[in-house]
């Protein structure tokens, strides 16, 4: 227990401080006078003040705030603090300045991925194949056990993955398939994949294009230099966002069950088992989540920092603020869709719980 709870304040307070980060320092950087950055809510525990800004760590830990000069319309400001103020910048700049949280919760997974990538390379299947099913087109072309494939239609295959995507997005058309035997050396073959019913990780029905053969599991690590790691690390903070957005979308639509949804206990007992597995795979568990309280905050609902992004980009588009009292009450029903959420996520954690 102590262990979860220990990772979950780390955890928690890893994704805070680069939110709150983001913020703060596009403000900064856009002249707004910046009062408080807090990681947590309620009353002040410790910290300090450096200039105008009170640096500080407060009671409750499920969040964190930056509180910027002028942040509300309503107040009124000596006309001195005025070049200060958040809400006297233009809003293309208030834009940039709450996209900013969100937008360094990506980078954060990217940053992470980096440094794992230079530490320890990535690991590849290689495209090595380990059995062929008989009356398969693959056994039909006189593929075998031990065969490595090294280029599909003349674009060449690295691993497992790239090798399987070209078969499955090729529509069942016939394909040339480069083939690298032992006692061969290379040659070509052409194969014509088969459509078969099979299941996607949201479990679909789906057709897949197949030649019918399976993978030897030959794994290899392979270093990355500089530009490699960068480039994998966006290309895999990429895929996650992908797949997390495709997620939402599924679970909106129904095909997700609401089920898997889980709360500030499911993320403790995650954080904790993640972290008695070790230091990447906790940093991995902060990458993933970072993605999902990105998206999550980019999710167009009052509070929430898509909810001042829509409010702004109205302002931009009828060159008028959007009326305080629509701004309330929007507000109103977007702390409401909240706490049903966080109701709804915290009876999952319990159900679960219980259900263990």
């Amino acid at each position: 227990m102590s262990t979860n709870i220990l990772a979950f304040v780390v955890v928690l307070g890893v994704l805070i401080f680069f939110h709150e980060l983001g913020h703060f320092l596009v403000a900064r950087l856009f002249g707004v006078g910046v009062e408080k950055f807090s990681l947590g809510f309620g009353p002040r525990l410790f910290g300090k003040k450096v200039g105008l800004t009170d640096y500080r760590v407060s009671a409750i830990p499920l969040g964190g705030y930056v509180k910027m000069m002028g942040e509300d319309p309503t107040s009124e400001m000596a006309p001195e603090d005025i070049p200060l103020s958040f809400t006297h910048k233009h809003v293309f700049k208030r834009m940039l300045i709450v996209a900013a949280g969100p937008a360094f919760n990506l980078l954060l997974p990217v940053l992470i991925f980096y440094g794992i990538f230079q530490i320890s390379g990535t690991y590849i299947l290689k495209p090595s194949i380990g059995g062929v099913q008989e009356n398969s087109p693959a056994h039909a072309a006189g593929l075998q056990a031990g065969d490595m494939i090294t280029a599909i239609d003349g674009t060449p295959v690295a691993n497992w993955d790239e090798m399987a995507a070209l078969i499955t997005g090729c529509e069942g058309k016939t394909l040339s398939i480069t083939i690298r035997r032992p006692e061969w050396d290379v040659f070509s073959v052409t194969i014509t994949p088969q459509s078969t019913p099979s299941k996607n990780i949201f479990n679909e029905e789906i057709q897949r294009y197949i030649i019918g053969i399976s993978s030897a599991g030959e794994v290899v690590n392979q270093r990355l230099n500089p530009i490699e790691s960068l480039t994998e690390s966006v290309r895999q903070t990429y895929n996650i966002t992908k797949l997390t957005i495709v997620s939402i979308v599924k679970l909106i639509q129904g095909t997700v069950s609401t089920k898997t949804l889980g709360g500030p206990i499911m993320i403790a007992e995650m954080a904790g088992q993640q972290a008695k597995e070790g230091a990447v795979n906790l940093v991995f568990f902060i990458a993933l989540l970072s993605i999902n309280l990105a998206i999550i905050n980019f999710l167009p609902i009052p509070v929430l920092d898509g909810g001042h992004l829509l409010f702004f980009l109205i302002e931009a588009i009828t060159r008028r603020p959007v009326n305080t009292r629509m701004r309330e009450i929007a507000q109103q029903a977007g702390i409401f869709i909240l706490i049903m959420l966080m109701i709804f996520v915290f009876y999952n954690d319990i159900t679960r719980i219980f259900s263990s």
